[in-house]
């Protein structure tokens, strides 16, 4: 029997919830289908993160890229840390293309909810999210240079443009931990919440109910954008909502603001 590349047998290809089964059917990793598919909750196992866990978070992403109907993904921990860092049997440097960067690339909103440690590939993992939520235990911190070691899954790249370069070298070359009462003014953090689970559904509430074109296409303009010189992230920013003018999702929403009703979007 052909295997995936994860290593898991191959499933059959019915729905679970919105999702196809085999999206749902990994060993190390957690997939959930919620809200009738239209968000997605990726749980990491609990400790470290090790290579099988790693290669399936790569490839339910490469799922995800091809489920138009989800509209919201969620990542985090099953147990009390989102992701203490590496498990021995993993070499971050040897995988290719790496869980970060898989998560990157997805093109609904993903959100990290993030409880108790918050470390090197688990930190890099959150970086590579559009939101975070941090419980208030959170701790986040890039350890790798001590441990002889550069951070691969981006750190060093994300971590500057979201708290500024002096914190983030602090970060990376001290080790410095950052605990959740300083994320938030720091800027890495959206929200640090008493209840994490309530704050996530409050934003996962708010997410699905918006034009999923719109929030990709925003999404985009955002990250894109903050790489390019103004002028040319202006011209992004114009280019993205021409885009958006021709689509059925344009026209409905401008139709529910005039008849006053909720918009019912259609990722059209």
């Amino acid at each position: 029997m052909q295997r995936r590349r994860d290593g898991a047998a191959p499933a059959e290809a019915d729905q679970v919830g919105g999702l196809s089964r085999r999206l749902v059917r990994y060993e190390a990793i957690t997939v959930e289908p919620r809200l009738q598919g239209a968000v997605c909750e990726l749980r990491l196992p609990a400790g470290p993160l090790g290579l099988r866990a790693a290669r399936e978070l790569v490839a339910a992403c490469e799922e995800l890229v091809e489920q138009r109907d989800v509209r919201v993904v969620v990542l985090r921990g099953s147990g009390a840390d989102f992701c203490a860092g590496a498990a021995p049997d993993l070499d971050p440097l040897a995988l290719r293309p790496d869980p970060a960067a898989a998560l990157a690339r997805l093109r609904p909103p993903v959100i990290a909810a993030v409880s108790g440690r918050c470390a090197s590939v688990g930190f890099e993992l959150a970086l590579a999210c559009d939101v975070r939520i941090a419980a208030a235990d959170a701790t986040f911190a890039l350890g790798d240079v001590q441990a002889g070691r550069l951070p691969c899954w981006g750190g060093t790249q994300r971590l500057p443009r979201a708290v500024g370069a002096a914190r983030a070298t602090a970060m990376v070359l001290l080790g410095a931990s950052l605990p959740a009462s300083d994320a938030m003014p720091a800027g890495l953090v959206a929200e640090v919440a008493e209840d994490l689970d309530v704050a996530v559904d409050a934003v996962v509430t708010a997410l699905v109910g918006l034009g999923p074109l719109a929030l990709e296409l925003a999404k985009e303009a955002v990250h894109r954008g903050s790489e390019l010189p103004l002028r040319d992230g202006l011209r992004l920013e114009g280019d993205l909502n021409h885009l958006l003018q021709g689509t059925a999702d344009r026209a409905e929403g401008l139709a529910a603001f005039f008849a006053k009703r909720p918009p019912d979007f259609a990722g059209r």
